[in-house]
């Protein structure tokens, strides 16, 4: 349950910032127009970007990400057209009008943080500035969602990659996912969780289930980007919840010894350690807890 207090903290908070940034001014940064438009010049980027993806990127309605680039195009600073690969994807690029523009932004963007933190002394700038990177690690963590996925979706793909990629980085003998991984992981054989950031896999974890026996996790990983954001204990308990609802009294799970962070994870989450209960020739610790 969330305290009225903190919601109140939070709300003022949040007064506070927008005024001070400047998000009530139609013209953010005396360039006449909103920081909407503003932000969305910054995101499609030298490169230019599918608009689904601006739309997931940045949580906007579809009609209202539409009116802004409307906006955009009228100004002669962005061109949407169809995807040469796929006609039904539209892609924005900046004009060279556009990029000109989102080069200012830049500069002016670093004076208007600059201008923020002139007035503090050196104290208290560097106390404000290790806030904002706290703040804005804990609204990542508020902001990612755990959902399951098939294994051979895109998205898990991408995570199981990254998952295998630092294993075999780590492994003394290297590490490579056995055949049939997938299907260990789609039910009614198991199920798959990814963690999405906007629009980009963050972690992932699964269950195996066998008859007669507790669910075993699987192919647990969090970005190197993510750390630090209590994700792999969020993952984790998404993972018990999942097996508690099925009925299972228990969950098991093994691990490699390099994988201290792990071992330490898992012992503080209750998991007791258990004799092997298979023979894995990646495993060395296994652990049990009660559900």
């Amino acid at each position: 349950m969330v305290r009225e207090t903190d919601v109140a903290l939070v709300r003022r908070f949040n007064r506070t910032v927008t005024q001070r940034i400047g998000v009530l001014d139609d013209a953010y940064l005396a360039r006449d127009r909103s920081l909407g438009q503003s932000r969305l010049l910054w995101e499609i980027g030298p490169g230019g970007r599918a608009v689904r993806d601006l739309r997931d990127r940045l949580g906007l309605d579809s009609g209202y990400l539409s009116r802004l680039l409307r906006g955009l195009e009228t100004d002669g600073l962005v061109a949407v057209t169809p995807d040469p690969a796929d006609a039904r994807v539209r892609t924005a690029r900046l004009t060279a009008a556009g990029l000109a523009e989102r080069v200012a932004l830049d500069r002016l963007s670093d004076d208007a943080a600059a201008a923020l933190l002139e007035p503090l002394d050196g104290s208290r700038r560097e106390r404000l500035v290790t806030a904002m990177g706290e703040v804005e690690r804990l609204l990542a963590a508020a902001a990612v969602r755990i959902e399951e996925c098939d294994p051979r979706d895109p998205r898990a793909e991408y995570a199981l990659a990254e998952y295998a990629a630092e294993l075999d980085r780590r492994f003394a003998g290297g590490f490579a996912r056995p055949p049939g991984d997938a299907d260990r992981l789609t039910p009614p054989a198991g199920l798959f969780v990814v963690a999405m950031l906007a629009d980009e896999p963050v972690g992932c974890g699964g269950l195996a289930f066998a008859d007669g026996e507790p669910p075993l996790v699987k192919r647990v990983w969090v970005a190197p980007t993510a750390r630090g954001l209590g994700l792999a204990t969020r993952l984790m308990a998404s993972l018990e919840a999942f097996a508690r609802d099925r009925g299972h009294g228990s969950i098991r799970l093994d691990t490699n010894e390099v994988l201290t962070e792990a071992v330490a994870l898992y012992r503080r989450l209750g998991y007791d350690e258990v004799p092997a209960f298979h023979d894995d020739p990646y495993s060395h610790h296994w652990f049990e807890k009660a559900l």
